[in-house]
């Protein structure tokens, strides 16, 4: 894994996956911006990639605002050039209520940050992947978006736009240089645990654990690598062979 002289924008990237892409990225070589709403937690992980900090940049960054992000965007391209990687990981999720007890304005929350968040990101950074003939996009989606949660109807129903969208722009972009994947997690350690190789007992897979973050971040960066060049258009479930309760 090299990404030695990429620059890659991770959304969501102060806790859980984004936070291992940022470490796993860095690591192997990449100039990474890092975007998050909560700074806090964004300097947190900054101080811990301390040893790259000339190849890190952090922002806080609500991307369900359009305005912000392509400030953001054009900030961090000024400092850094094109995005080569875009990593789409910032969402909501944590949300169990029945459908009828959902409001308006939850699934506009949920819609705004889950589905616009990704159409916001990728629209400002395909442009400058246009001109290099050259990027790599990795949308994190969902199980929930592959089969449908219960009591998730709203959260289901972003994940799967998003795996809808993966499948139609990467269809436009194949033969541009451009590869569009998306990844689906099945259930994911706790993202509060600094162990980035955590993992819980879990009777929702066969392997009766969660996925670590580090495990998600492996098949991500899998595919923002050239090893994976020849991938485009596909979601890849990530579950420890879940069980469809």
């Amino acid at each position: 894994m090299n990404f030695n002289g990429k620059t890659a924008l991770i959304t969501g990237a102060s806790v859980g996956i984004g936070r291992a892409v940022a470490h796993l990225m860095a690591h192997n070589g990449a100039k990474v911006i890092l975007l998050d709403i909560n700074m806090d937690k964004l300097n947190s992980v900054k101080e811990e990639l301390k040893e790259y900090a000339e190849n890190v940049l952090i922002y806080q960054c609500d991307v369900s605002d359009e305005i912000s992000v392509n400030e953001t965007v054009k900030d961090a391209t000024d400092k850094f050039g094109t995005v080569d990687i875009l990593v789409n990981n910032a969402a909501l999720w944590r949300d169990f209520n029945d459908f009828m007890d959902v409001t308006t304005d939850e699934w506009k929350k949920y819609i705004d940050i889950n589905v616009m968040g990704v159409v916001y990101l990728t629209r400002s950074v395909l442009p400058g992947m246009l001109d290099k003939n050259y990027g790599r996009i990795i949308n994190v989606a969902s199980v929930a978006g592959v089969y449908g949660n219960k009591r998730m109807v709203h959260y289901s129903a972003t994940k799967g736009a998003v795996i809808s969208m993966t499948k139609g722009l990467a269809k436009e972009v194949a033969d541009k240089g451009i590869t569009v994947n998306s990844i689906s997690p099945g259930t994911v350690s706790p993202s509060q645990d600094p162990d980035m190789n955590a993992h819980v007992p879990s009777n929702l897979s066969y392997m009766g654990r969660t996925g670590t973050d580090m495990e998600n971040a492996n098949l991500i960066c899998y595919l923002a690598g050239d090893e994976a060049a020849y991938i485009s258009g596909e979601n890849i479930v990530i579950d420890g062979c879940r069980k469809i309760l």
